[in-house]
């Protein structure tokens, strides 16, 4: 009897501490829980042409975030690019990474930062959701869902929307 009190008992503390270890390494947040993303949208262009797509990522975490890049079931191919004006040229180049500041904020926006969306398997019109998956530096994901604009469009419009002008604005939109 003794025994088998001893057996249960060793049993359950194997239990206890197991599920002890699987729960503090379930508490781990990844980069993806502490990034909130907002004013997601894409600017369409007519076509095939490649398209934009913008967002605002805020990171409550204590330690940078690195957008690595995202994904999409819409798009072929979905790049990280920053664009840059220097001498009268407007310039794009593709990046690694934008990092997300702790407790701050990274804007991927017109004329900066944006992930260029290549080859849609559909004709994707002005007022479309698309789900992008975000791709940070430690391999987690969010899903996003970015509302599709028209190729004059400035910002995700609605209560955050400024008219849109040219503002020196690249050629294609980027």
């Amino acid at each position: 009897m003794k025994s088998s009190r001893m057996k249960s008992s060793h049993m359950k503390s194997a239990t206890l501490l197991l599920a002890g270890l699987l729960l503090a390494g379930g508490a781990h947040a990844t980069d993806a829980d502490h990034i909130r993303a907002s004013h997601a949208w894409i600017r369409v262009l007519p076509g095939a042409l490649p398209a934009g797509a913008y967002v605002t990522l805020e990171n409550d975490g204590e330690k940078p975030v690195a957008l690595r890049g995202a994904g999409s079931t819409v798009y072929a191919e979905v790049m990280l690019h920053q664009s840059s004006r220097a001498g009268g040229m407007s310039r794009m180049a593709m990046v690694d990474a934008l990092d997300v500041p702790a407790h701050g904020k990274a804007e991927l926006a017109p004329g900066g930062y944006h992930l260029m969306l290549m080859q849609p398997n559909a004709p994707v019109k002005p007022g479309d959701t698309v789900t992008l998956t975000l791709q940070f530096g430690d391999g987690s994901t969010l899903a996003t869902d970015f509302i599709a604009r028209p190729a004059n469009a400035m910002d995700a419009g609605g209560e955050h929307a400024v008219p849109a002008t040219d503002h020196g604005a690249m050629p294609h939109g980027h």
